[in-house]
């Protein structure tokens, strides 16, 4: 697979072999729900070089094959846990168990926070695993990200690419 390319709905995604893998998961027809894609096509411009972007807009379980052998995943998602819209969540998912409460309105089978504690049951977590979740408001379908959310992205944007040159600097 290509730097920046999408996998969709395809149930059989093929594995990168990047060190660092940036994964923006999400739905672009869910309004807040698009903001991990959003993120990810933006990070795709900024990123280093050999870090791969990469959108997840099917099923999550999709995600342990796509990090299978990389070292470092930032995956970005949209999260619902009642915190004030666009408020910005770091997660660890090394440090322990990712919140299900956070994923709780997933419009996926299965959560993003199921896919991960299955990862982990199953030994396939990649070395460093973190998650960042934007709280969203407006999960209806539609386009378009709602003020709070919006106004938050490119916050997010600077985070995210200051763990992918953190990542970067520990594997030096």
């Amino acid at each position: 697979m290509n730097d920046g390319e999408t996998l969709g709905d395809r149930t059989s995604a093929e594995k990168t072999t990047a060190r660092v893998v940036v994964i923006g998961v999400g739905n672009l027809y869910r309004r807040d729900d698009a903001a991990g894609l959003l993120v990810a096509q933006r990070l795709r411009q900024e990123a280093p070089g050999h870090v791969t972007v990469m959108e997840l807009e099917g099923e999550p379980t999709a995600l342990l094959e796509v990090w299978k052998d990389a070292r470092a995943v930032v995956l970005i998602d949209a999260v619902f846990s009642g915190a004030e819209a666009g408020t910005i969540h770091r997660l660890d998912a090394q440090a322990g168990a990712i919140p299900q409460e956070l994923f709780r309105y997933s419009t996926h089978a299965v959560s993003v926070a199921e896919a991960i504690e299955l990862a982990r049951a199953l030994g396939q977590l990649p070395p460093k695993l973190v998650v960042y979740g934007i709280e969203g408001k407006d999960f209806s379908a539609g386009v378009g990200l709602s003020p709070e959310v919006e106004g938050r992205l490119a916050e997010l944007t600077e985070r995210v690419l200051q763990e992918l040159l953190d990542a970067t600097e520990a594997e030096a």
